[in-house]
């Protein structure tokens, strides 16, 4: 067998990977050491920095196989009949850093990119259907409020509850985390949403609204808290190992997806805000329909280089879809790339992962770490008469939608059924079975027992009456048995130690 000699990044042969330059054997480092300075540096810089949220996660690669028509909807071609397309899946928690436990209580992240035909189509979504704010300027207070105090560096349940008794919004994703789904058994057990409402063009020009649901074919198996805890200390890697040996022994996780449509002229007169991600359209009036199924089959085979450095952006669109109304998502279109070129560089589309299948004609140039660049004849402005791309705006087929022209800061026109509790309501006493109301109860009072502030318990315990009054009077009544149940803990630890 051939032994290939070890080289610097640059291809030149190494005379030791043992033994650094040193003046004698026990003299000092000498600087020009050009592979040791090479090896630690790069060493140094093996981590990127890691994302803001969704910081943990895992993926695979995967397929998605059109088996329904929707082409009376959209033209993209990634949704036509009998297409098939190479996917890469991310999953992710979104408050943990790197290194915090799976099981944690939280969302979970469902990001899919698609290789399609016309460019890179990335549904960058959660496990639930919905969304703790509804407009973007709020997101990184949001965020703050989930992750640490600048002081002590600990994680706080006091400005948890009071960002979200003061953004009463928050409430139906609150209830899907505090319920059941907040605890999943496995990432392959759990559904996917894109979350946010799109718009769909089909080839005749016409418009349509659509919401994308992900149904796990392992069905949706979730987890008890207590159990959750214990693999949190025994396994912190737990859904990521799971994935990849479910995968590693040909146990290949797949979901159906679907797609609920709204005319285009619905949103304009629907009961509520079609474009707000704090709620779901009910299935009564818009059926889910199919499209295929996404499978995973392959794990990746350099975990940092093709999940770690996976950029996903709901800016991905490709002809056929568009963005919407929604305030969150309009302002994602801007954050993902932003975020990607800070934290993978400039020129992170160039990456093998990230890179799509098909043609790329642009006039971008220069930037770190580019190694794609155009050939030296061609133009690198536009318009120019040397041959060069040339914007199509019936192949871009984007979409659009009518406003009122008027620039101002203000919430979306209120519809005849919005309300900021009424959905939160329906999931816990229509959706919820009485043992999973029993648990939902349970785990709001024990985050709320961790307020140190009373003012916040109480707007915490108004903001749970508003999504059901008689759920509001029993958490009131738990929160006091608790305390209560603290105080005899603590004066008999006091006559203990007399």
């Amino acid at each position: 067998m051939t032994i290939k000699p070890t080289t610097t990044q640059t291809g030149t042969p190494v005379a030791s990977d043992e033994h650094s330059l040193t003046v004698g054997t026990d003299g000092v480092t000498a600087l020009h050491d050009r592979y040791l300075v090479e090896k630690l540096a790069q060493f140094n810089r093996e981590r990127i920095p890691e994302r803001i949220v969704h910081a943990k996660g895992g993926g695979a690669h995967g397929t998605f196989e059109v088996t329904g028509d929707v082409s009376a909807y959209t033209r993209a071609a990634v949704f036509q009949p009998g297409t098939t397309t190479d996917t890469l899946q991310r999953f992710s928690s979104v408050a943990g850093e790197q290194g915090s436990p799976d099981t944690w209580r939280d969302v979970r992240g469902f990001s899919v990119k698609f290789y399609t035909s016309e460019g890179n189509y990335d549904i960058v979504g959660n496990n639930t259907p919905v969304f703790f704010i509804r407009d973007g300027i709020k997101f990184p207070d949001f965020i703050h409020s989930q992750k640490r105090l600048p002081g002590s560096g600990l994680r706080d349940a006091t400005m948890q509850w009071d960002f979200w008794t003061l953004s009463p919004e928050s409430a139906h994703q609150v209830t899907y985390l505090m319920g059941d789904r907040g605890l999943p058994r496995s990432w392959r057990e759990m559904p996917g949403f894109g979350s946010h409402t799109y718009q769909w063009i089909n080839a005749e020009g016409e418009r349509f609204w659509v919401k994308y649901h992900f149904t796990s074919n392992q069905g949706n198996i979730e987890m008890e808290g207590s159990e959750a805890e214990l693999i949190a200390g025994a396994d912190a890697d737990y859904y990521r190992r799971d994935l990849h040996d479910a995968i590693e022994a040909g146990d290949f996780p797949s979901w159906d997806v679907s797609v609920q449509i709204m005319p285009y002229e619905d949103g304009k007169t629907y009961r509520f805000n079609p474009f707000d991600i704090t709620k779901v359209w009910p299935h009564a009036d818009y059926p889910r329909v199919l499209i295929g199924t996404h499978t995973l089959n392959r794990n990746p085979q350099n975990f940092f280089a093709e999940i770690e450095q996976a950029a996903f952006s709901p800016a991905n669109f490709v002809p056929g879809i568009a963005a919407s109304p929604d305030k969150m998502l309009m302002a994602r279109i801007f954050s993902y790339p932003d975020a990607q070129r800070y934290r993978v560089g400039t020129n992170f589309a160039e990456l093998p992962v990230n890179a799509p299948k098909a043609p790329v004609n642009n006039y971008s140039q220069d930037g770190a770490a580019r190694h794609h660049y155009n050939a030296p004849e061609a133009p690198n402005y536009a318009p120019n008469s040397l041959g060069g791309p040339v914007a199509d705006p019936l192949l871009a087929a984007e979409g659009g939608w009518e406003n009122d022209g008027e620039l101002l800061r203000a919430a979306a026109r209120l519809r005849s059924e919005d309300s900021d509790f009424g959905q939160a309501g329906t999931l816990y006493r229509d959706v919820f079975d009485d043992a999973a109301r029993a648990r939902f109860l349970d785990t709001i009072t024990g985050a709320i027992s961790g307020v140190e502030r009373p003012e916040v318990t109480e707007r915490a315990i108004g903001y749970w009456t508003s999504v059901d009054a008689d759920l509001g009077a029993k958490l009131r009544a738990n929160l006091a048995a608790w305390a209560e149940a603290d105080l005899l803990a603590e004066a008999s630890a006091g006559y203990a130690a007399e």
